[in-house]
């Protein structure tokens, strides 16, 4: 179920995987002269279990990628994942909003090529039941900017809280056995542009 504030989505476009900007190109991104008065990119708040690492395959094969092991754990690493979301990197500010966190850049970036990324800290409250875990830290990390969340395990509480925010929001929701696929991206890449068009708009009201 997708949740979403804003720009509605229009159809899905190919989203084709690609590498993060060159060094010298984010230096340039990050001069002050040049992007003075420009907005900020929306947040993309990134799961790792259901979308990231995979699990709960019936039979099929599973996308591109290979087992782990995870502190002990074997995870299944979808490549296929990574390439998506290095492709949808130039778009978003990436942060990683899963029970992982830390162990998130110890280990993704040197098995999957990611960059280690800001992670969200839940302070013990993993897995808590009486509301979705991750958003009282959300809600602290988004403050008032534009966000997308990306997960394979979104409840009641998360769409009335999106439902709620007076900032666009967008719930992606992944199947656990295919995590971020050409479709999530392609939509979250479309959200991310019809973001982009409307900010003028919005900036001149």
């Amino acid at each position: 179920m997708i949740h979403r504030q804003g720009p509605p989505d229009a159809l899905l476009q190919r989203c084709d995987p690609g590498r993060l900007q060159a060094a010298t190109s984010v230096q340039a991104k990050d001069d002050p002269r040049l992007t003075e008065g420009k907005p900020k990119p929306p947040l993309l708040l990134v799961d790792i279990d259901g979308v990231i690492s995979l699990f709960a395959f019936e039979g099929g094969p599973p996308p591109e990628g290979s087992f782990h092991s995870i502190d002990g754990i074997p995870h299944f690493l979808s490549a296929t994942a990574a390439k998506h979301l290095l492709a949808l990197a130039p778009s978003f500010e990436l942060a990683w909003a899963s029970g992982w966190e830390e162990k998130a850049n110890e280990y993704l970036p040197h098995l999957l090529g990611l960059p280690k990324l800001p992670h969200l800290s839940f302070e013990g409250r993993v897995g808590r039941t009486n509301a979705h875990w991750k958003l009282d830290s959300i809600e602290a990390y988004a403050g008032e900017r534009p966000m997308a969340w990306i997960d394979d395990a979104f409840n009641e509480a998360c769409h009335e809280w999106a439902e709620a925010r007076p900032e666009p929001t967008l719930l992606v929701q992944t199947t656990p056995a295919q995590g971020l696929t050409r479709r999530e991206a392609a939509i979250l890449e479309r959200w991310a542009q019809e973001l982009g068009r409307s900010a003028p708009e919005l900036q001149k009201e």
